[in-house]
């Protein structure tokens, strides 16, 4: 019962970060709602994954968690460059 509650407000929680990713005045913003949208959504895994019990469905949270790390650090970085630093760097060398 208490599990379900939390699965609930985990998807309360998500609910309101993506409408600040589609309100955010700015794309720092945005980029920060969907880290929190990504990070609820592993928590979620957890909780279903108990709740079904299921633990094998963890590893997918983990993996999860490392592609939404990852991709918000590629994110980040096209905004501050406005290009990937790999390409501009192989395409001066070639």
């Amino acid at each position: 019962m208490i599990l379900t509650v939390v699965a609930l407000a985990l998807i309360v929680v998500m609910a309101m970060a993506i409408a600040r990713a589609f309100l955010g005045p700015t794309i720092y913003d945005r980029i920060l709602a969907v880290n929190l949208f990504g990070t609820k959504t592993v928590l979620l895994i957890a909780v279903v994954s108990y709740i079904a019990g299921r633990p094998d469905f963890l590893d997918v949270a983990l993996i999860y968690a490392l592609i939404n790390f990852i991709s918000v650090i590629a994110v980040l970085r096209f905004f501050e460059y406005g290009s990937s630093k790999v390409n501009d760097k192989v395409g001066k060398d070639a």
